[in-house]
């Protein structure tokens, strides 16, 4: 299959590595400095220094010579860059996956709803998501994803062909539910790393986790998700990867804002995306609308955009009554 990846941060360019040995793969940068860079150099040294790409991956600046001829377009770009690039792909017309995790922060939509704005409700289209750090797919170490699309043959058809031995593919047709769920495992792993950097402890964590996925399934059920997407790789597994990796950035945003860093900085020392910043205001304001109680998400949006502190924040969540687990 030849796959046009767009976007070559740290993701697109783990996604270009892992295809390369099965599929004729394109892999286009809006920087054309850096994709002469990476062509030139065979690495991504600005967000993915580790792994060499190979040979058999064309790099370009240019889009329509990284869609020409391509039978998927797969856009790995910050969800601020979906609706930009969905419009210059509408021409040619491939079959569409974004591997973008959050909310569009301006209008508070799912990917999978600005891709229905743009392109209109086609079928040919869906979303991947999963427990996955770039760096270890790039190494070629064990992976499972999930294809999510309404089209449950396209969703089954892709997901055989992105499968291969160290990336596992599943899939599903729960889009709303597998999307959701990567946007809000984002805000999660931002109080997993405040309680790790204010050393809380394990016990801690694990509460936070599971309590944090107690929101995340609330929300996506008030969405049309099911149970069994929140339960599985999409939801709980990505969560309980973000909130615990070491090279979780959103958990790294979480860390330096115990440690007493302002927001502006910690992002600009991490280089990279976080989309649990980008994404937490837009989720906070979607449980009103939905009348979800997500005690977790408030308390990280009073963190980042509202002056409270790190400590204070945990402790109006300790705070709170007891009430019986659901």
């Amino acid at each position: 299959m030849n796959i046009a990846i767009l976007g070559a941060g740290a993701w697109g360019t783990a996604l270009a590595v892992s295809l390369a040995g099965r599929h004729r793969v394109a892999l286009w940068a809006r920087d054309a400095a850096l994709a002469s860079a990476i062509g030139s150099g065979r690495r991504n040294q600005r967000y993915l220094p580790e792994v060499p790409v190979p040979d058999s991956v064309t790099v370009t600046g240019e889009l329509s010579s990284a869609l020409a001829g391509s039978e998927l377009a797969l856009i790995a770009t910050p969800t601020s860059g979906l609706r930009e690039v969905l419009e210059r792909v509408r021409e040619p017309d491939p079959p569409v996956v974004w591997a973008c995790k959050g909310l569009e922060q301006a209008s508070g939509k799912l990917p999978h709803q600005v891709v229905a704005e743009v392109l209109g409700k086609r079928a040919a289209c869906g979303a991947l998501s999963g427990p996955s750090f770039a760096l270890e797919v790039a190494q070629g170490r064990p992976t499972a994803l999930t294809l999510a699309a309404r089209d449950a043959q396209f969703a089954k058809r892709i997901a055989k062909e992105l499968h291969h031995p160290t990336l596992r593919v599943y899939f599903s047709t729960d889009l709303a539910g597998v999307e959701i769920s990567g946007a809000v495992k984002n805000v999660m792993a931002i109080a997993a790393g405040i309680c790790d950097g204010l050393g809380l402890g394990l016990n801690a964590r694990a509460a936070l986790i599971t309590r944090g996925l107690a929101e995340l399934t609330r929300l996506g059920l008030a969405l049309g998700g099911r149970t069994e997407t929140f339960m599985g790789l999409a939801g709980a597994g990505d969560l309980i990867l973000t909130c615990t990796g070491d090279l979780s950035r959103n958990r790294g945003v979480g860390l330096g804002l115990a440690r007493g860093e302002p927001l502006d900085a910690v992002l600009e020392r991490l280089g990279h995306v976080a989309e649990g910043v980008y994404s937490a205001r837009a989720i906070e304001a979607l449980a009103a609308e939905k009348r979800v109680e997500m005690p977790i998400t408030r308390a990280v949006c009073s963190v980042l955009f509202r002056g409270t502190a790190p400590r204070e924040a945990v402790q109006e969540l300790l705070a709170r009554d007891p009430r019986e687990e659901a």
